[in-house]
């Protein structure tokens, strides 16, 4: 059995506006840095033992991941396939902003949200396919200790579907909040290659845990 500790970056600059960052470079706020810092001291006191950080190489990952490593004296890892869901011309847009500007566009996604890629973007499926692969990566990568990853709420939410056979249309009944830690054993069920995630049978032990005061929310 092994623990793998999927975690959120903390609160962005910007974090308040409803709007698709995705690949766009936004650093953490103060609000963050304080969320980040929270859950540092969470992760040491739980005696998390890893290797490395895993992080996205974007600001708000790796900013989160930076206060995280310091905090347990290991390295940072980056790599951009964890990084957001590129949502291309989209970026930085409201969903209503969205609607109005590209309504045939926002249609189509509307009626296949996983299959359908925004105007140079990627496509939920696409997304849960990168992700799937670091992950595996990172599995061949760490053979011993705890695997500490750093990533953001679609990126959460797609690898939380994918290890529960959770339905992807489903992805928004799991709630990912800034500075969130996700707790997952990793036990092998005996089938498929080592190293693969269907060769692993995953349980959730905690989920979406905000170890800060509710005034850093």
């Amino acid at each position: 059995m092994r623990r793998l500790y999927l975690l959120r970056h903390g609160h962005t600059v910007g974090g308040d506006e409803l709007r698709y960052k995705g690949h766009t470079d936004v650093p953490l706020s103060e609000k963050g840095r304080g969320q980040i810092e929270a859950l540092a001291d969470y992760l040491k006191r739980e005696g998390v033992n890893g290797p490395a950080v895993y992080s996205s190489d974007l600001k708000r990952a790796a900013e989160t991941a930076e206060i995280i490593s310091e905090a347990l004296g290991v390295p940072v890892v980056k790599k951009t396939l964890l990084r957001e869901r590129n949502f291309g011309l989209w970026e930085g847009m409201s969903l209503e902003e969205i609607e109005q500007r590209y309504p045939r566009e926002f249609e189509k996604w509307r009626n296949n949200p996983l299959r359908y890629k925004p105007p140079e973007g990627e496509s939920t499926l696409d997304v849960r396919d990168r992700v799937k692969r670091a992950v595996e990566e990172i599995l061949e990568e760490v053979t011993q200790g705890d695997i500490v990853v750093v990533s953001h709420g679609g990126v959460n939410r797609v690898l939380l579907c994918h290890l529960l056979d959770i339905p992807l249309e489903n992805i928004f009944r799991i709630e990912q909040d800034y500075g969130c830690l996700n707790l997952i054993e990793l036990h092998h069920n005996g089938s498929g290659q080592p190293g693969s995630l269907d060769a692993l049978w995953p349980v959730v032990r905690r989920l979406n845990l905000v170890p800060y005061d509710g005034v850093l929310r």
